[in-house]
Protein backbone atom coordinates (compact mmCIF):
# COMPACT_ATOMS: atom_id res chain seq x y z
CA UNK A 1 0.00 0.00 0.00
CA UNK A 2 2.81 2.40 0.92
CA UNK A 3 4.75 1.61 -2.19
CA UNK A 4 1.78 2.31 -4.42
CA UNK A 5 1.23 5.69 -2.71
CA UNK A 6 4.83 6.70 -3.27
CA UNK A 7 4.64 5.65 -6.90
CA UNK A 8 1.44 7.64 -7.31
CA UNK A 9 3.12 10.72 -5.82
CA UNK A 10 6.10 10.43 -8.11
CA UNK A 11 3.84 9.95 -11.09
CA UNK A 12 1.89 13.06 -10.14
CA UNK A 13 5.11 15.04 -9.80
CA UNK A 14 6.28 13.93 -13.22
CA UNK A 15 2.92 14.91 -14.67
CA UNK A 16 3.06 18.34 -13.03
CA UNK A 17 6.66 18.84 -14.19
CA UNK A 18 5.69 17.84 -17.71
CA UNK A 19 2.72 20.20 -17.72
CA UNK A 20 4.95 23.02 -16.42
CA UNK A 21 7.55 22.41 -19.08
CA UNK A 22 4.89 22.17 -21.75
CA UNK A 23 3.37 25.44 -20.53
CA UNK A 24 6.77 27.12 -20.62
CA UNK A 25 7.60 25.79 -24.08
CA UNK A 26 4.30 26.26 -25.82
CA UNK A 27 2.84 29.26 -23.98
CA UNK A 28 5.65 31.27 -22.37
CA UNK A 29 8.32 30.77 -25.07
CA UNK A 30 8.95 33.75 -27.35
CA UNK A 31 11.52 33.48 -30.14
CA UNK A 32 13.27 36.71 -31.25
CA UNK A 33 14.83 36.53 -34.72
CA UNK A 34 18.14 38.11 -35.72
CA UNK A 35 17.97 41.90 -36.13
CA UNK A 36 15.08 42.27 -33.67
CA UNK A 37 14.62 42.80 -29.94
CA UNK A 38 11.96 41.82 -27.40
CA UNK A 39 10.07 44.72 -25.80
CA UNK A 40 8.41 43.79 -22.48
CA UNK A 41 5.66 45.42 -20.42
CA UNK A 42 4.98 44.08 -16.96
CA UNK A 43 1.24 43.94 -16.17
CA UNK A 44 1.69 43.29 -12.49
CA UNK A 45 0.38 40.49 -10.23
CA UNK A 46 -3.25 39.41 -10.54
CA UNK A 47 -4.23 40.14 -6.92
CA UNK A 48 -1.51 41.98 -5.02
CA UNK A 49 -0.64 45.62 -5.76
CA UNK A 50 2.64 46.36 -7.63
CA UNK A 51 5.09 49.27 -7.49
CA UNK A 52 5.37 51.76 -10.32
CA UNK A 53 8.49 53.55 -11.69
CA UNK A 54 9.31 57.14 -10.90
CA UNK A 55 8.14 59.80 -13.36
CA UNK A 56 10.43 60.12 -16.38
CA UNK A 57 11.81 56.59 -16.05
CA UNK A 58 10.90 53.16 -17.51
CA UNK A 59 10.21 50.22 -15.22
CA UNK A 60 12.83 47.88 -13.83
CA UNK A 61 12.51 44.53 -12.10
CA UNK A 62 8.91 43.98 -10.85
CA UNK A 63 7.73 47.54 -11.50
CA UNK A 64 4.61 47.84 -13.61
CA UNK A 65 5.08 49.29 -17.07
CA UNK A 66 7.33 49.08 -20.12
CA UNK A 67 10.67 47.59 -19.15
CA UNK A 68 13.80 49.60 -19.80
CA UNK A 69 15.88 46.56 -20.76
CA UNK A 70 15.23 44.84 -24.10
CA UNK A 71 16.19 41.25 -24.90
CA UNK A 72 18.17 40.35 -27.98
CA UNK A 73 17.75 37.53 -30.53
CA UNK A 74 17.06 34.03 -29.16
CA UNK A 75 14.46 32.18 -27.01
CA UNK A 76 12.96 33.95 -24.03
CA UNK A 77 10.38 32.63 -21.56
CA UNK A 78 7.88 35.13 -20.13
CA UNK A 79 4.40 34.29 -18.87
CA UNK A 80 1.91 36.11 -21.12
CA UNK A 81 -0.45 36.46 -18.17
CA UNK A 82 1.97 38.87 -16.49
CA UNK A 83 3.97 40.16 -19.44
CA UNK A 84 3.08 41.82 -22.67
CA UNK A 85 5.64 40.72 -25.26
CA UNK A 86 6.32 42.53 -28.52
CA UNK A 87 9.06 41.98 -31.09
CA UNK A 88 10.43 45.23 -32.51
CA UNK A 89 13.07 45.65 -35.25
CA UNK A 90 16.46 47.14 -34.43
CA UNK A 91 17.33 50.59 -35.72
CA UNK A 92 19.54 50.28 -38.80
CA UNK A 93 21.50 53.28 -40.07
CA UNK A 94 22.94 52.76 -43.53
CA UNK A 95 26.05 54.26 -45.19
CA UNK A 96 25.75 57.96 -45.83
CA UNK A 97 23.20 58.33 -43.02
CA UNK A 98 23.20 59.38 -39.38
CA UNK A 99 20.73 58.93 -36.55
CA UNK A 100 19.46 61.89 -34.55
CA UNK A 101 18.02 60.63 -31.26
CA UNK A 102 15.39 62.26 -29.04
CA UNK A 103 15.27 61.06 -25.44
CA UNK A 104 11.70 60.68 -24.09
CA UNK A 105 12.72 59.82 -20.55
CA UNK A 106 14.63 61.66 -17.86
CA UNK A 107 14.24 65.00 -16.21
CA UNK A 108 13.09 68.07 -18.16
CA UNK A 109 15.82 70.38 -19.44
CA UNK A 110 16.28 73.89 -18.03
CA UNK A 111 14.43 76.62 -19.94
CA UNK A 112 16.16 77.67 -23.18
CA UNK A 113 18.04 74.37 -23.64
CA UNK A 114 17.06 71.55 -25.97
CA UNK A 115 20.22 69.44 -26.43
CA UNK A 116 21.10 66.60 -24.08
CA UNK A 117 24.57 65.23 -23.36
CA UNK A 118 24.87 61.46 -23.01
CA UNK A 119 24.45 58.11 -24.74
CA UNK A 120 21.77 55.43 -25.16
CA UNK A 121 22.92 53.23 -22.29
CA UNK A 122 25.66 52.64 -19.76
CA UNK A 123 27.09 55.07 -17.26
CA UNK A 124 26.95 57.93 -19.79
CA UNK A 125 23.25 57.40 -20.48
CA UNK A 126 21.27 60.57 -21.10
CA UNK A 127 19.64 61.91 -17.91
CA UNK A 128 17.30 64.51 -19.46
CA UNK A 129 14.54 64.68 -22.01
CA UNK A 130 15.47 66.25 -25.33
CA UNK A 131 17.58 65.80 -28.47
CA UNK A 132 20.88 64.01 -27.87
CA UNK A 133 23.86 66.08 -28.85
CA UNK A 134 25.65 62.94 -29.99
CA UNK A 135 24.70 61.55 -33.40
CA UNK A 136 24.96 57.88 -34.37
CA UNK A 137 26.73 56.76 -37.53
CA UNK A 138 26.08 53.73 -39.75
CA UNK A 139 25.32 50.54 -37.79
CA UNK A 140 22.64 48.57 -35.91
CA UNK A 141 21.23 49.86 -32.62
CA UNK A 142 18.93 48.23 -30.03
CA UNK A 143 16.91 51.17 -28.72
CA UNK A 144 13.71 51.11 -26.68
CA UNK A 145 11.07 52.97 -28.73
CA UNK A 146 9.41 54.14 -25.49
CA UNK A 147 12.70 55.73 -24.39
CA UNK A 148 14.33 56.94 -27.62
CA UNK A 149 13.08 58.13 -30.96
CA UNK A 150 15.45 57.77 -33.92
CA UNK A 151 15.34 60.07 -36.91
CA UNK A 152 17.39 58.84 -39.87
CA UNK A 153 19.01 61.77 -41.66
CA UNK A 154 21.07 61.81 -44.85
CA UNK A 155 22.45 65.14 -46.10
CA UNK A 156 20.19 68.05 -45.22
CA UNK A 157 20.54 71.30 -47.13
CA UNK A 158 18.89 74.46 -45.81
CA UNK A 159 18.84 77.64 -47.87
CA UNK A 160 18.80 81.07 -46.23
CA UNK A 161 18.57 83.59 -49.06
CA UNK A 162 21.75 82.87 -51.07
CA UNK A 163 23.43 81.02 -48.20
CA UNK A 164 23.41 77.21 -48.12
CA UNK A 165 23.72 75.37 -44.80
CA UNK A 166 24.48 71.64 -44.72
CA UNK A 167 23.99 69.15 -41.88
CA UNK A 168 23.50 65.42 -41.37
CA UNK A 169 26.01 63.39 -43.37
CA UNK A 170 28.35 66.18 -44.51
CA UNK A 171 31.07 65.64 -47.09
CA UNK A 172 33.71 68.36 -47.46
CA UNK A 173 35.66 67.79 -50.70
CA UNK A 174 39.28 68.64 -51.34
CA UNK A 175 39.83 72.37 -51.86
CA UNK A 176 37.03 73.29 -49.45
CA UNK A 177 36.65 73.79 -45.69
CA UNK A 178 33.61 73.62 -43.46
CA UNK A 179 32.63 76.70 -41.45
CA UNK A 180 30.69 75.63 -38.37
CA UNK A 181 27.71 77.60 -37.06
CA UNK A 182 26.65 76.42 -33.59
CA UNK A 183 22.90 76.67 -33.01
CA UNK A 184 23.37 75.88 -29.34
CA UNK A 185 26.33 76.38 -27.06
CA UNK A 186 28.28 73.65 -25.31
CA UNK A 187 29.21 74.71 -21.81
CA UNK A 188 31.32 71.60 -21.21
CA UNK A 189 33.61 72.55 -24.11
CA UNK A 190 33.29 76.31 -23.62
CA UNK A 191 31.68 76.83 -27.03
CA UNK A 192 29.21 79.68 -27.58
CA UNK A 193 26.47 79.79 -30.25
CA UNK A 194 27.33 81.38 -33.58
CA UNK A 195 29.97 80.99 -36.29
CA UNK A 196 33.12 79.32 -34.98
CA UNK A 197 36.68 80.32 -35.82
CA UNK A 198 37.95 76.75 -36.26
CA UNK A 199 37.07 75.16 -39.62
CA UNK A 200 36.57 71.54 -40.64
CA UNK A 201 39.14 70.12 -43.03
CA UNK A 202 38.15 67.98 -46.08
CA UNK A 203 36.50 64.71 -45.04
CA UNK A 204 33.20 63.11 -43.91
CA UNK A 205 31.45 64.40 -40.80
CA UNK A 206 28.25 63.34 -38.98
CA UNK A 207 26.63 66.66 -37.99
CA UNK A 208 23.61 67.00 -35.71
CA UNK A 209 21.20 69.34 -37.58
CA UNK A 210 19.83 70.69 -34.30
CA UNK A 211 23.31 71.52 -32.99
CA UNK A 212 25.41 72.63 -35.99
CA UNK A 213 25.10 73.91 -39.54
CA UNK A 214 28.02 73.75 -41.96
CA UNK A 215 28.89 76.20 -44.74
CA UNK A 216 31.13 74.44 -47.29
CA UNK A 217 33.46 77.19 -48.51
CA UNK A 218 35.92 76.91 -51.39
CA UNK A 219 39.41 78.01 -50.43
CA UNK A 220 42.37 78.93 -52.60
CA UNK A 221 42.51 81.24 -55.57
CA UNK A 222 39.98 81.71 -58.35
CA UNK A 223 39.66 84.05 -61.33
CA UNK A 224 37.11 86.76 -61.99
CA UNK A 225 37.17 88.87 -65.17
CA UNK A 226 35.22 91.79 -66.58
CA UNK A 227 35.69 91.86 -70.36
CA UNK A 228 34.72 94.17 -73.17
CA UNK A 229 32.48 92.53 -75.75
CA UNK A 230 33.92 92.61 -79.27
CA UNK A 231 32.10 93.17 -82.53
CA UNK A 232 31.78 90.04 -84.65
CA UNK A 233 31.16 89.38 -88.31
CA UNK A 234 28.56 86.97 -89.69
CA UNK A 235 30.91 84.01 -89.15
CA UNK A 236 31.49 84.93 -85.51
CA UNK A 237 35.03 86.25 -85.97
CA UNK A 238 36.22 89.42 -84.25
CA UNK A 239 36.35 92.62 -86.30
CA UNK A 240 39.48 94.84 -86.28
CA UNK A 241 40.25 98.42 -87.35
CA UNK A 242 43.09 99.53 -89.65
CA UNK A 243 45.63 99.41 -86.82
CA UNK A 244 44.70 95.81 -85.92
CA UNK A 245 42.80 96.73 -82.76
CA UNK A 246 39.54 94.82 -82.08
CA UNK A 247 36.34 96.83 -82.35
CA UNK A 248 34.58 97.07 -78.97
CA UNK A 249 30.86 97.26 -78.26
CA UNK A 250 30.05 100.41 -76.35
CA UNK A 251 29.17 100.28 -72.64
CA UNK A 252 30.68 96.82 -72.09
CA UNK A 253 33.52 95.86 -69.81
CA UNK A 254 34.68 98.63 -67.49
CA UNK A 255 33.99 101.96 -69.20
CA UNK A 256 34.65 105.51 -68.04
CA UNK A 257 35.56 108.92 -69.45
CA UNK A 258 39.18 110.04 -69.32
CA UNK A 259 39.99 113.44 -67.84
CA UNK A 260 40.20 114.85 -71.38
CA UNK A 261 36.70 113.61 -72.27
CA UNK A 262 37.30 110.43 -74.30
CA UNK A 263 35.36 107.19 -73.71
CA UNK A 264 37.66 104.48 -72.41
CA UNK A 265 36.89 100.76 -72.07
CA UNK A 266 39.12 98.10 -70.53
CA UNK A 267 39.34 94.42 -69.54
CA UNK A 268 40.17 93.58 -65.93
CA UNK A 269 41.02 90.22 -64.32
CA UNK A 270 41.48 89.46 -60.65
CA UNK A 271 43.11 86.34 -59.22
CA UNK A 272 41.62 86.29 -55.73
CA UNK A 273 40.72 83.78 -53.08
CA UNK A 274 39.92 82.97 -49.49
CA UNK A 275 42.38 81.29 -47.15
CA UNK A 276 41.11 78.63 -44.68
CA UNK A 277 41.70 80.84 -41.62
CA UNK A 278 39.60 83.63 -43.20
CA UNK A 279 36.65 81.43 -44.22
CA UNK A 280 34.65 82.00 -40.96
CA UNK A 281 34.89 85.78 -41.37
CA UNK A 282 33.73 85.50 -44.99
CA UNK A 283 30.65 83.57 -43.83
CA UNK A 284 29.92 86.19 -41.16
CA UNK A 285 30.29 89.13 -43.57
CA UNK A 286 29.00 87.82 -46.90
CA UNK A 287 27.55 84.32 -46.51
CA UNK A 288 29.35 82.51 -49.34
CA UNK A 289 31.96 82.84 -52.08
CA UNK A 290 29.47 83.85 -54.78
CA UNK A 291 28.33 86.75 -52.59
CA UNK A 292 31.98 87.85 -52.31
CA UNK A 293 32.23 87.88 -56.10
CA UNK A 294 28.96 89.82 -56.53
CA UNK A 295 29.31 92.22 -53.59
CA UNK A 296 33.06 92.86 -53.51
CA UNK A 297 35.17 91.65 -56.42
CA UNK A 298 33.12 92.93 -59.37
CA UNK A 299 31.88 96.27 -57.94
CA UNK A 300 35.23 97.14 -56.36
CA UNK A 301 37.21 96.31 -59.50
CA UNK A 302 34.90 98.51 -61.59
CA UNK A 303 34.92 101.33 -59.04
CA UNK A 304 38.70 101.37 -58.56
CA UNK A 305 39.42 101.24 -62.31
CA UNK A 306 36.95 104.06 -63.02
CA UNK A 307 38.24 106.28 -60.20
CA UNK A 308 41.88 105.89 -61.16
CA UNK A 309 41.28 105.96 -64.93
CA UNK A 310 39.19 109.13 -64.81
CA UNK A 311 42.19 110.98 -63.37
CA UNK A 312 44.28 110.24 -66.46
CA UNK A 313 44.13 111.36 -70.07
CA UNK A 314 43.71 109.03 -73.02
CA UNK A 315 47.34 109.51 -74.03
CA UNK A 316 48.55 108.60 -70.54
CA UNK A 317 46.53 105.38 -70.63
CA UNK A 318 48.23 104.47 -73.89
CA UNK A 319 51.83 105.41 -73.05
CA UNK A 320 53.95 102.72 -71.42
CA UNK A 321 55.22 104.40 -68.24
CA UNK A 322 51.99 106.19 -67.30
CA UNK A 323 49.97 103.10 -68.18
CA UNK A 324 52.21 101.02 -65.89
CA UNK A 325 51.62 103.57 -63.11
CA UNK A 326 47.85 103.19 -63.69
CA UNK A 327 48.14 99.40 -63.46
CA UNK A 328 50.16 99.62 -60.23
CA UNK A 329 47.80 102.09 -58.53
CA UNK A 330 44.74 99.99 -59.44
CA UNK A 331 46.34 96.75 -58.20
CA UNK A 332 47.58 98.27 -54.91
CA UNK A 333 44.27 99.93 -54.09
CA UNK A 334 42.32 96.78 -54.97
CA UNK A 335 44.59 94.70 -52.71
CA UNK A 336 44.13 97.08 -49.76
CA UNK A 337 40.32 96.94 -50.12
CA UNK A 338 40.33 93.12 -50.20
CA UNK A 339 42.74 92.86 -47.25
CA UNK A 340 40.30 94.84 -45.11
CA UNK A 341 37.61 92.29 -45.98
CA UNK A 342 39.85 89.23 -45.28
CA UNK A 343 40.12 88.37 -48.99
CA UNK A 344 43.48 87.51 -50.55
CA UNK A 345 44.52 89.02 -53.89
CA UNK A 346 47.23 87.36 -55.96
CA UNK A 347 46.97 89.56 -59.07
CA UNK A 348 44.78 92.44 -60.20
CA UNK A 349 45.50 92.96 -63.89
CA UNK A 350 44.34 95.58 -66.39
CA UNK A 351 44.58 93.36 -69.45
CA UNK A 352 43.60 95.60 -72.36
CA UNK A 353 42.59 99.23 -72.73
CA UNK A 354 40.34 100.19 -75.65
CA UNK A 355 41.00 103.83 -76.70
CA UNK A 356 39.03 105.54 -79.49
CA UNK A 357 40.70 105.24 -82.89
CA UNK A 358 40.78 109.01 -83.53
CA UNK A 359 42.83 109.41 -80.34
CA UNK A 360 44.91 106.26 -80.65
CA UNK A 361 45.92 106.64 -84.33
CA UNK A 362 48.00 109.88 -84.16
CA UNK A 363 49.55 108.76 -80.90
CA UNK A 364 50.44 105.42 -82.39
CA UNK A 365 51.83 106.99 -85.54
CA UNK A 366 53.97 109.32 -83.45
CA UNK A 367 55.17 106.40 -81.41
CA UNK A 368 55.78 104.36 -84.56
CA UNK A 369 57.93 107.20 -85.96
CA UNK A 370 59.76 107.49 -82.69
CA UNK A 371 60.23 103.75 -82.56
CA UNK A 372 61.53 103.78 -86.13
CA UNK A 373 64.01 106.51 -85.23
CA UNK A 374 65.07 104.56 -82.19
CA UNK A 375 65.33 101.47 -84.34
CA UNK A 376 67.63 103.25 -86.79
CA UNK A 377 69.73 104.55 -83.91
CA UNK A 378 69.92 101.07 -82.52
CA UNK A 379 70.85 99.66 -85.92
CA UNK A 380 73.66 102.24 -86.18
CA UNK A 381 74.82 101.35 -82.71
CA UNK A 382 74.59 97.69 -83.63
CA UNK A 383 76.72 98.20 -86.75
CA UNK A 384 79.27 100.15 -84.76
CA UNK A 385 79.35 97.51 -82.09
CA UNK A 386 79.65 94.80 -84.74
CA UNK A 387 82.64 96.61 -86.31
CA UNK A 388 84.23 96.87 -82.88
CA UNK A 389 83.52 93.22 -82.41
CA UNK A 390 85.26 92.29 -85.65
CA UNK A 391 88.25 94.43 -84.71
CA UNK A 392 88.36 92.79 -81.32
CA UNK A 393 88.20 89.37 -82.98
CA UNK A 394 91.20 90.26 -85.18
CA UNK A 395 93.10 91.47 -82.15
CA UNK A 396 92.27 88.24 -80.41
CA UNK A 397 93.51 86.20 -83.37
CA UNK A 398 96.75 88.26 -83.56
CA UNK A 399 97.32 87.92 -79.84
CA UNK A 400 96.62 84.20 -80.07
CA UNK A 401 99.26 83.78 -82.80
CA UNK A 402 101.76 85.86 -80.85
CA UNK A 403 101.16 83.77 -77.79
CA UNK A 404 101.56 80.58 -79.85
CA UNK A 405 104.97 81.71 -81.21
CA UNK A 406 106.10 82.87 -77.78
CA UNK A 407 104.99 79.56 -76.37
CA UNK A 408 107.01 77.63 -78.97
CA UNK A 409 110.06 79.76 -78.20
CA UNK A 410 109.68 79.26 -74.50
CA UNK A 411 109.18 75.56 -75.08
CA UNK A 412 112.45 75.28 -77.09
CA UNK A 413 114.31 77.31 -74.48
CA UNK A 414 112.99 75.18 -71.68
CA UNK A 415 113.91 71.96 -73.53
CA UNK A 416 117.48 73.23 -74.24
CA UNK A 417 117.92 74.26 -70.63
CA UNK A 418 116.63 70.87 -69.60
CA UNK A 419 119.06 69.07 -71.89
CA UNK A 420 121.93 71.14 -70.51
CA UNK A 421 120.91 70.36 -66.97
CA UNK A 422 120.70 66.68 -67.85
CA UNK A 423 124.27 66.65 -69.22
CA UNK A 424 125.58 68.50 -66.18
CA UNK A 425 123.82 66.09 -63.88
CA UNK A 426 125.24 63.11 -65.83
CA UNK A 427 128.84 64.51 -65.57
CA UNK A 428 128.41 65.26 -61.90
CA UNK A 429 127.07 61.75 -61.42
CA UNK A 430 130.13 60.16 -63.09
CA UNK A 431 132.44 62.36 -61.00
CA UNK A 432 130.63 61.32 -57.85
CA UNK A 433 130.87 57.64 -58.88
CA UNK A 434 134.67 57.97 -59.40
CA UNK A 435 135.06 59.68 -56.04
CA UNK A 436 133.03 56.94 -54.40
CA UNK A 437 135.16 54.26 -56.12
CA UNK A 438 138.33 55.96 -54.85
CA UNK A 439 136.93 56.13 -51.35
CA UNK A 440 135.99 52.47 -51.63
CA UNK A 441 139.60 51.52 -52.64
CA UNK A 442 140.99 53.55 -49.74
CA UNK A 443 138.61 51.79 -47.39
CA UNK A 444 139.68 48.38 -48.77
CA UNK A 445 143.36 49.26 -48.23
CA UNK A 446 142.63 50.44 -44.74
CA UNK A 447 140.74 47.21 -44.15
CA UNK A 448 143.75 45.12 -45.32
CA UNK A 449 146.14 47.09 -43.05
CA UNK A 450 143.82 46.85 -40.12
CA UNK A 451 143.26 43.13 -40.62
CA UNK A 452 147.07 42.49 -40.95
CA UNK A 453 147.77 44.52 -37.85
CA UNK A 454 145.03 42.68 -36.04
CA UNK A 455 146.45 39.28 -37.07
CA UNK A 456 149.98 40.29 -35.98
CA UNK A 457 148.74 41.62 -32.69
CA UNK A 458 146.74 38.44 -32.16
CA UNK A 459 149.83 36.28 -32.88
CA UNK A 460 151.93 38.43 -30.61
CA UNK A 461 149.38 38.21 -27.84
CA UNK A 462 149.16 34.44 -28.29
CA UNK A 463 152.96 34.07 -28.00
CA UNK A 464 153.06 36.44 -25.08
CA UNK A 465 150.35 34.42 -23.40
CA UNK A 466 152.28 31.18 -23.97
CA UNK A 467 155.53 32.73 -22.68
CA UNK A 468 153.67 34.09 -19.72
CA UNK A 469 152.29 30.62 -19.09
CA UNK A 470 155.91 29.22 -18.92
CA UNK A 471 156.94 32.14 -16.73
CA UNK A 472 154.17 31.46 -14.31
CA UNK A 473 155.04 27.74 -14.33
CA UNK A 474 158.72 28.47 -13.56
CA UNK A 475 157.63 30.81 -10.77
CA UNK A 476 155.37 28.11 -9.47
CA UNK A 477 158.18 25.47 -9.35
CA UNK A 478 160.66 27.94 -7.91
CA UNK A 479 163.37 27.61 -10.56
CA UNK A 480 163.82 26.68 -14.20
CA UNK A 481 165.63 23.51 -13.23
CA UNK A 482 162.72 22.30 -11.19
CA UNK A 483 160.31 23.05 -13.95
CA UNK A 484 162.52 21.21 -16.48
CA UNK A 485 162.63 18.22 -14.19
CA UNK A 486 158.84 18.29 -13.91
CA UNK A 487 158.53 18.57 -17.60
CA UNK A 488 160.95 15.71 -18.02
CA UNK A 489 159.00 13.63 -15.59
CA UNK A 490 155.77 14.42 -17.37
CA UNK A 491 157.27 13.16 -20.63
CA UNK A 492 158.31 9.83 -19.18
CA UNK A 493 156.15 6.86 -20.21
CA UNK A 494 153.85 5.37 -17.63
CA UNK A 495 155.34 1.80 -18.05
CA UNK A 496 158.88 2.61 -17.11
CA UNK A 497 161.25 -0.28 -16.18
CA UNK A 498 164.09 1.20 -14.14
CA UNK A 499 167.27 -0.86 -13.67
CA UNK A 500 170.34 0.17 -11.66
CA UNK A 501 173.84 -0.92 -12.47
CA UNK A 502 177.21 0.06 -11.15
CA UNK A 503 179.99 1.57 -13.09
CA UNK A 504 183.33 2.75 -12.06
CA UNK A 505 184.68 6.14 -12.52
CA UNK A 506 185.07 6.92 -16.18
CA UNK A 507 183.69 3.61 -17.28
CA UNK A 508 179.98 4.53 -17.82
CA UNK A 509 180.08 4.53 -21.52
CA UNK A 510 182.09 1.38 -21.76
CA UNK A 511 179.87 -0.34 -19.30
CA UNK A 512 176.75 0.70 -21.19
CA UNK A 513 177.74 -1.46 -24.09
CA UNK A 514 177.06 -4.56 -21.99
CA UNK A 515 173.81 -3.19 -20.66
CA UNK A 516 172.45 -1.92 -23.92
CA UNK A 517 170.86 -5.23 -25.00
CA UNK A 518 168.91 -5.28 -21.80
CA UNK A 519 167.32 -1.86 -22.39
CA UNK A 520 163.85 -2.07 -23.90
CA UNK A 521 163.27 -0.43 -27.18
CA UNK A 522 160.53 2.14 -27.05
CA UNK A 523 158.66 1.96 -30.25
Amino acid sequence: MAKSSIGLIFSSLWVVLGLFLAFQWFVCRKYVPEGHSLLLRYKGPLVLPASEPEPGRLSRGNEVGVHEQMRGPGRHFFNPIYWERRIVPDIVIGPGEIGVVTSKIGEPLPPGEFLVDGDLQGENRARHQGILRKVFGPGRYRANPYAYEFKIVETEVTNFSSQEKISGWVEIPTGFVGVVTMQAGNQALGISPGTQDNVLQPGLYPINPREQQIDVIKVGYTEASIQVEKKLDAQGNSLYDEQGEPLAIADTGINFPSNDGFDIQLDFSAIWGVMPENAPEIVRLFGNIEAVRQKVIEPQSESICRNNGSKMGAVELLVGESREAFQTSVSDEFKNVLDDKHISLLYGLVRHIYIPQNVREPIQKGYVSEELRLTRDEETKTARIEANLREAERKVELEAERIRVETERLKASVMAEGEKKAREIEAETKQLVAAIDRETADLDAQKTVVLGRADAEAEQMSKEAEADKFRLAVEAFGSPTAYNKWQFAEELPEALDLQLFYAGEGTLWTDLKGVQPTLPLNK
